[in-house]
């Protein structure tokens, strides 16, 4: 089942769309892909990543991204800082 349309769809947009905006106010670019995942680009230095928002219950979301990065959903601002520092930031 795709990600845009499945289960939980709703709620891991909401969640990358706070992402996206929390590190494009740290001089980053989010681009959300068409099956939901985030796409943090640092323009300055061409490092990017790609972050996924995955629930690990009912009720509580993470985001997840490549070498271990792990921010609870609930804090996009936390999760965008880490993010900035992964990429050299």
């Amino acid at each position: 089942m795709a990600a845009t349309s499945g289960p939980g769809a709703g709620p891991r947009r909401r969640h990358l769309e706070a992402l996206a905006r929390e590190v494009e106010a740290r001089g980053l670019q989010g681009l959300l892909t068409e099956d939901l995942m985030l796409r943090v680009v640092d323009p300055s230095g061409g490092r990017a990543l790609l972050v996924v928002a995955m629930p690990m219950s009912r009720i509580r979301w993470s985001f997840l991204w490549a070498g271990g990065g792990q921010a609870d959903a609930d804090d996009p601002a936390r999760a965008a800082e880490l993010i900035a520092r992964t990429l050299g930031r």
